[in-house]
């Protein structure tokens, strides 16, 4: 049976790409870096915000670092990690969001993306944040 694979995510305010290449260049890896601009996401923030880092991921063999800027308003100690599930099937997303945001707050619904993904977050009732992602189709 394959488990989920748990990797952390941060959220930064407004200095994503900064923190990531320092990251890149003490730990080494691959960085991406995805921009909000040109993404259906820019129509939700502010113009100030677009060359901000809507999504971006540092990966080497034994290292998968996940991090973005809040494009929604300032994150502060605290609410700067959530943990990522990339989910493998439809029916593990679906049973995991149940399960684990029970007694919880959600803050988005499990939904289709435009990145071909479904995808949810949640604070659990601990105080946790999740985020969890289905890929419909391989990521190649």
């Amino acid at each position: 049976m394959n488990t989920p694979c748990l990797t952390p995510y941060l959220t930064f305010n407004g200095n994503c790409r900064q923190a990531m290449s320092f990251y890149q260049q003490c730990l080494g890896g691959e960085l991406m870096v995805q921009l909000f601009e040109g993404t259906p996401a820019a129509e939700h923030v502010a113009p100030d915000v677009l060359q901000n880092v809507l999504h971006s991921s540092l990966t080497k063999p034994d290292l998968v670092l996940m991090a973005s800027d809040s494009g929604m308003g300032a994150v502060a100690k605290g609410d700067m990690v959530s943990l990522s599930i990339n989910c493998q099937s439809l029916e593990e997303i679906q049973r995991l969001f149940a399960q684990l945001s029970v007694g919880g707050t959600v803050t988005m619904p499990l939904q289709d993306t435009f990145w071909g993904a479904t995808f949810g977050m949640f604070t659990d009732q601990f105080g946790i944040d999740w985020m969890l992602n289905y890929d419909k189709q391989p990521q190649h």
